[in-house]
């Protein structure tokens, strides 16, 4: 018997689950519904991919928290290796450290396992359309996040220029603060000697000659920056 026109064929669905009793409730619970077909079950990851490779259905309905393979990776490898089955997640977690890397490794839905049947039924649908199936808490959850400020790029460390050292570098900070060698010497708690032989060499690498050359010399290379008006 041929179907008639208009008729579409029922979604064809892998469910991946490691509890038992959760993973043949969402089967039995998908057998009642119309537009889905369950044509296999897994226990972890590695059988969901494994199953995918051999089934090819449209649709894993996959577990989070599973052994051996869980499931960001199992939906990582399932996109990659079968790009034609589309993943929902569906799991008792809806935390951004669940949430995001499932996302990130190509699952088109996202589903708690508080969803009822026909949530379960129109997040499949929307995959196979082309679109997001995601929970409205999920949903929330992204909006929330994507109307969060970007956090500032953490401040760069420059380098010091000429090849100064990194204490040759704080001495030069140091006079550029208008200390002299004995104030320098004793808030780095070293000898004026040594003190004196750290900014021969930063002059000798710089080409500075005095203590005003180096204030500007340390203004120019914005190692210093000046006073705010």
């Amino acid at each position: 018997m041929t179907e008639t026109e208009g008729e579409k064929s029922p979604a064809r669905v892998v469910v991946a689950d490691d509890q038992t009793v959760v993973r043949e409730g969402i089967v039995m619970l998908l057998g009642l519904l119309p537009g889905v077909e369950v044509v296999g079950a897994a226990g972890d990851g590695e059988e969901a991919v494994r199953l995918v490779g051999e089934l090819a259905p449209d649709v894993v309905l996959m577990d989070l928290r599973m052994p051996r393979c869980d499931g960001v990776e199992a939906t990582r490898r399932i996109r990659a290796q079968y790009p034609g089955t589309q993943v929902v997640v569906l799991t008792t977690y809806a935390d951004e450290e669940s949430l995001f890397p499932a996302l990130r490794a190509g699952a088109r839905g996202y589903l708690t396992k508080d969803a009822g049947g026909d949530e379960i039924v129109r997040a499949v649908e929307s995959v196979l359309s082309g679109d997001a199936g995601l929970s409205p808490s999920v949903q929330r959850r992204l909006l929330e996040r994507l109307s969060q400020p970007e956090p500032s790029p953490p401040a760069t460390v420059q380098a010091p220029p000429d090849g100064l050292t990194a204490r040759e570098t704080e001495v030069l900070l140091l006079i550029a603060e208008g200390l002299s060698n004995q104030e320098i010497a004793r808030k780095l708690h070293v000898s004026t000697a040594t003190v004196k032989t750290h900014i021969n060499n930063l002059f000798a690498k710089t080409g500075l000659k005095d203590r005003a050359q180096a204030v500007r010399y340390a203004y120019s290379k914005g190692l210093v920056r000046p006073p705010a008006q």
